[in-house]
């Protein structure tokens, strides 16, 4: 049974010293086909950040070669204008949210990313999955966390939903690593995770990417999948960003540092 519950969500937040800058962010680089099993189909794009991205993706029947799964497209932000991805450090705290919309025949995976060095195009995802209707978080450096497990909730094809990301570097140590934080808002509910720690990177690998964080030389964005379904030139998919707002460190930690009470569904 479903319940209105009263949820004070007070962010203990910890600075960690003048030395951080997180990038201010004023534009966004779409990047299509970072997976291309059919090269045959028509990608089109939108970038008016932060207004409204749109990619999507039609006459996803493939190219008759293995494999025919899937295409693959993203977004990431850029604090030159659109010209280049901004580079997010360890220590750059932030948050960053949007409203998503995924559209089309086609089955597909969309949401936001917060990526990895060593996968910046793939890995790190908040995902939206049209087939199950799962949303979770997984991948990369990104603690796990499962909003369908924990809450029941489902993701629903046509559906616009708030999806968000806070990221708190804290003392990017073992006594105090990285924290973060995902919600997901569906109508007017709103569902937060926990405060969730990072564990340690390599330590073989530090220098130069840091430890107990989403570690240097990351990106944030969006990401867009849209499965193939062979011989089905009708076959398409669309993701829409909109409404995006992003807040760099230490404006966005002592925006969202301050108590805040939320009215929440849970079962």
């Amino acid at each position: 049974m479903r319940g209105v519950k009263l949820v004070a969500a007070t962010l203990v937040l910890i600075a960690v010293g003048s030395a951080m800058a997180s990038p201010n962010i004023n534009g966004a680089v779409i990047k299509p086909r970072i997976w291309n099993d059919d090269p045959t189909s028509t990608f089109t794009s939108v970038n008016l950040y932060p207004s409204l991205i749109v990619m999507q993706d039609a006459n996803l029947d493939g190219d008759g070669a293995a494999p025919d799964w899937a295409n693959r497209h993203n977004f990431r932000l850029s604090d030159d204008g659109g010209a280049s991805e901004a580079v997010f450090m360890n220590n750059d705290g932030f948050y960053f949210a949007a409203d998503v919309t995924l559209t089309g025949p086609a089955n597909m995976e969309g949401g936001l990313n917060v990526s990895p060095w060593w996968s910046k195009d793939v890995d790190g995802v908040f995902m939206l999955r049209t087939s199950d209707g799962e949303v979770s978080c997984w991948g990369g450096r990104l603690p796990f966390f499962n909003f369908t497990a924990t809450y029941g909730v489902h993701y629903v094809k046509g559906e616009t939903v708030r999806l968000g990301v806070i990221y708190d570097p804290r003392g990017l140590s073992e006594q105090q690593p990285g924290i973060i934080r995902y919600s997901y808002k569906t109508g007017s509910t709103t569902y937060l995770s926990p405060w969730l720690p990072f564990d340690m990177g390599n330590p073989n690998e530090d220098p130069p990417y840091g430890l107990w964080g989403i570690l240097n030389d990351a990106r944030v964005g969006g990401w867009f999948m849209p499965l193939i379904n062979p011989q089905d030139p009708e076959n398409w998919g669309r993701a829409e960003f909109a409404n995006m707002y992003y807040v760099p460190e230490p404006a966005a930690l002592a925006l969202l540092g301050l108590a805040a009470v939320l009215l929440r569904r849970v079962r």
